[in-house]
């Protein structure tokens, strides 16, 4: 990494720490039903959302009652969502007149933003009307991220409470997340959004003139519509000329702002943030970009603070932060050590003297004997990138996403060299907790905390205890389902789109390629991150039928085992520290925190990485 990018990433991570104390605070005096200041004057819509629903906010719920009171409320949310995009033909605030979606899309649709993942495999301003974006998407922004902010509040009422059968009430943890954290922050970054270019509008879209005619070739299609194809089967190709173009308008700014805040991660448009109407300008890049980490990273001192030891709430931050450090610097060195192959083929125009175009700058590269030869130096590989962003913008985006089970791109990850492209894909299969998505990255994390001071119980012969509860068999049966869960679906899925009838036909890219475009979209979907390596085709019948329970299993068979962890440890008493219990806010649990979670990453994908990245690089650099 140059200075730049050390410059870069440095006053990324120092506004994001330094943001993540007094949030932190604020929502654990929220969750503790004290909220402070202004947002106080939202109490009295508080009590009356509860009177309206007939909630009783007082009334504490044991593990099974909040675990189906959370899944009917997201089931109920799901179908809603397929309801309103089949619908979509009949309903308001439609001005391009676009038809119902498909049922296995909107299947996977649903499914995607019920459960925080926002995988899309759709494109969103030329499938989705302004009231499938607004009711349908926005609303679940909203409530999937309370969701999971309101499944890690029972886990840490676990650690607090003693000998207790409940946990909190679902509908208030959902209502406080909501009213008091999530609404604020949107509001807060939708004017900012605004103040810098991105649109929120309600118009139909505009149609302008291009200053010059574009000329192109297009597939030839007959009578009855279908594409002709020649001999051997290849699509006969016409000219075609284009002198205006319409421009996407909508509400887009309201729903980028939750879509970050809540690590949600679905673009208004297709290709994300990106998109100048989505992130215009350097300001609104990093204000995203801090967006997508800036509650998760917060929650850890909200859990300090609320257990009675910040310091448990620093370490966990503490890993999360070096894992996060060290990935940034893979995939950043990675993409700006360039492409050779596009150096060797003359497309790499930073190889090329500008003064003279037909010879090689002796900065990047020379030519010997006919061919040219990269220098170690290289101008980086800006394929598939937005040169307002650059390199160590999109690298760190590409990282913070897939760190924070958002999944929005400001770059085409699919474009990135092997090892860039390695990093997000590897940062999902670690299991999305390494900040993750509000709420479930951190109880994601608490999982692994858990299952480390088990491992080190054992190796002192000792009763492994975590805040003053014993960890026994039954919460690491639960540990297991959670963090093995994900890693079995991703491989499975990914084997069977590999080997299945229809699987394979969506591969556009051969080789090694192909096969980390499978991968990447799987570990996506498994891990409810959303981002794609694109290049690979998922909107089909097989992979949105597919794709849709792997991401309602991932979401949901995962949060009802930590609620039911949680219950556990309500009932058990509190055992006071002794001589063998393992310190958990000191540099050695650190350490040992953060080899657990990348062991466990690195046992069971590595293989599967091997036929992917990894060999491909090796194919770049031979």
């Amino acid at each position: 990494m140059n200075a730049n990018a050390l410059i870069q990433t440095g006053l990324y991570l120092v506004a994001l720490l330094g943001l993540s104390v007094p949030l932190g605070w604020y929502m654990a005096r929220v969750f503790a039903g004290n909220p402070p200041g202004l947002a106080r004057i939202l109490m009295p819509l508080e009590r009356l959302l509860y009177r309206l629903f007939g909630v009783r906010p007082e009334t504490d719920m044991t593990w099974k009652t909040y675990a189906v009171a959370m899944l009917v409320f997201n089931g109920l949310g799901a179908l809603a969502v397929y309801a309103i995009q089949r619908l979509q033909g009949n309903l308001p605030l439609n001005p391009q007149a676009f038809p119902g979606v498909s049922p296995d899309s909107s299947f996977n649709t649903a499914a995607s933003f019920a459960t925080n993942t926002n995988w899309q495999g759709y494109g969103g301003e030329t499938t989705m009307s302004y009231f499938s974006q607004t009711i349908a998407l926005s609303v679940q922004n909203f409530v999937s991220a309370a969701t999971g902010m309101a499944c890690l509040l029972p886990l840490i009422r676990g650690f607090t409470r003693k000998t207790s059968e409940q946990i909190g009430n679902f509908w208030s943890d959902l209502t406080r997340s909501t009213l008091y954290v999530l609404l604020p922050l949107s509001f807060v970054l939708a004017v900012a959004l605004v103040s810098q270019g991105v649109v929120q509008n309600f118009t139909p879209y505009r149609t302008v003139p291009l200053m010059e005619t574009a000329r192109y070739e297009m597939p030839k299609t007959g009578d009855d519509g279908k594409t002709v194809v020649d001999e051997q089967g290849n699509p006969k190709m016409e000219k075609a000329e284009a002198k205006e173009v319409a421009l996407p308008m909508g509400p887009a700014a309201s729903q980028i702002a939750i879509k970050q805040l809540g690590t949600n991660g679905g673009g208004f448009f297709n290709v994300n943030s990106a998109h100048p109407f989505e992130n215009p300008t350097p300001l609104t890049n990093f204000l995203e970009m801090l967006a997508i980490l800036l509650i998760s990273a917060a929650l850890c001192h909200t859990f300090g603070i609320m257990v009675g030891d910040r310091r448990q709430g620093w370490a966990i931050l503490a890993v999360m932060t070096l894992v996060f450090a060290g990935f940034l610097f893979l995939c950043c060195a990675a993409e700006q050590s360039g492409n050779p192959r596009l150096s060797e083929a003359g497309a790499d125009l930073a190889a090329r003297d500008p003064y003279a175009p037909e010879r090689i700058s002796e900065r990047w590269g020379t030519r010997q004997n006919g061919e040219i030869r990269p220098n170690a130096q290289s101008g980086g590989n800006m394929e598939g990138k937005e040169t307002r962003f650059g390199i160590v913008d999109s690298a760190l985006w590409a990282t913070a996403t897939t760190c924070a089970s958002n999944g929005s791109v400001n770059a085409m990850h699919d474009s990135f060299t092997p090892l860039g492209g390695l990093v997000p894909m590897l940062t999902m299969q670690l299991g999305e907790v390494i900040f993750g998505g509000v709420g479930c990255g951190l109880y994601g994390m608490l999982i692994f905390v858990i299952s480390t001071v088990f491992i080190a119980g054992l190796m002192v012969g000792r009763t492994p205890e975590y805040l003053g509860k014993k960890i026994e068999a039954y919460e690491m049966k639960m540990a297991a389902l959670v963090i093995l869960t994900p890693c079995v679906l991703t491989l499975a899925c990914t084997a069977l789109a590999l080997t299945a009838g229809a699987g394979p036909s969506s591969m556009l890219n051969p080789g090694a390629h192909g096969f980390s475009e499978v991968l990447y979209a799987y570990s996506s979907m498994s891990n409810n991150n959303g981002s794609a390596f694109a290049g690979f085709n998922a909107n089909v019948p097989f992979h949105n039928t597919l794709g849709g329970f792997a991401m309602l299993i991932s979401r949901f068979w995962l949060a009802v085992p930590v609620l039911a962890i949680a219950g556990a440890l309500a009932r058990k008493k509190s055992v006071p520290p002794g001589a063998g219990t393992l310190p958990t806010h000191t540099p050695l649990f650190v350490a040992l925190l953060t080899a657990k979670v990348l062991v466990v990453g690195a046992l069971t994908f590595i293989p599967a990485l091997a036929l992917g990245p990894i060999v491909e690089h090796l194919q770049m650099i031979r």
